[in-house]
């Protein structure tokens, strides 16, 4: 059976399908989404050098895509993320434009940081560390991205980290996600879903050590959705 014809006969089932990576958390944003929502949908871990599934779905190489039952295809995991309770149901995680918007513009201060505390962490999922090929190709995208290898990214994370805490306030983020159990109060909202995915991968970083109240969070998120976000990692941390 080609792949083609597999994707096809996914579309005949009528459930969602979700082609991710594991090392991207765009997709598991949508992936903690689709669980804490119960859809019913098709999970496809893919290799970074799937482009034929790309080609197929008829879009350019993106972090994620999820395909509707009507063919329509979402590879933005922030403008996706507020229109799921229209476009799947299930239960909400709507959030206030008001909110929304304050936590897009959070992010914007945080996300080259953020990223580059990622990028020597992301070889710690099946996608790119269990190929030496995939592997070879990620470093040498993060050389040419950075100008620095993967390597001198790591050897770099206490830096990054202490500019990010101080960037992102991260004791205060942390108290008030600890005394409200989520980040616009008692019941989980699509901002949790991008918060819990931002800091996760902080905590594999070598040395580095989020603070006690974030790590339950993080673990809080996971159990209210029902998915960990360790699946995909090669080695347990």
């Amino acid at each position: 059976m080609t792949r083609l014809s597999k994707l096809e006969q996914m579309s005949h089932t009528g459930k969602p399908v979700l082609f991710h990576f594991w090392s991207s958390m765009a997709a598991q944003r949508v992936r903690l989404a689709l669980a804490f929502k119960r859809v019913d949908y098709h999970a496809v871990p893919l290799q970074r050098d799937d482009d034929a599934t790309f080609f197929e779905l008829g879009i350019a190489h993106a972090e994620f895509a999820l395909r509707l039952p009507d063919g329509r295809v979402y590879t933005d995991s922030l403008a996706l993320l507020p229109q799921l309770d229209t476009l799947l149901g299930g239960t909400p995680i709507r959030v206030d434009d008001a909110s929304w918007n304050a936590l897009l513009d959070w992010r914007s201060r945080i996300d080259a940081v953020l990223a580059r505390l990622h990028a020597p962490v992301a070889p710690a999922f099946a996608d790119i560390g269990a190929d030496a090929a995939s592997l070879a190709a990620y470093k040498a995208d993060i050389q040419h991205r950075y100008g620095m290898s993967v390597e001198a990214l790591s050897n770099d994370r206490y830096d990054g980290y202490q500019q990010f805490a101080a960037l992102s306030h991260l004791p205060e983020l942390g108290r008030h996600l600890s005394q409200q159990r989520f980040y616009l109060g008692g019941q989980l909202s699509a901002c949790d879903l991008v918060l819990a995915c931002d800091l996760f991968p902080l905590q594999l970083l070598d040395g580095v050590t989020l603070p006690m109240d974030l790590l339950y969070y993080i673990e809080r998120v996971e159990k209210t959705c029902g998915a960990s976000l360790r699946e995909g990692l090669i080695m347990q941390h």
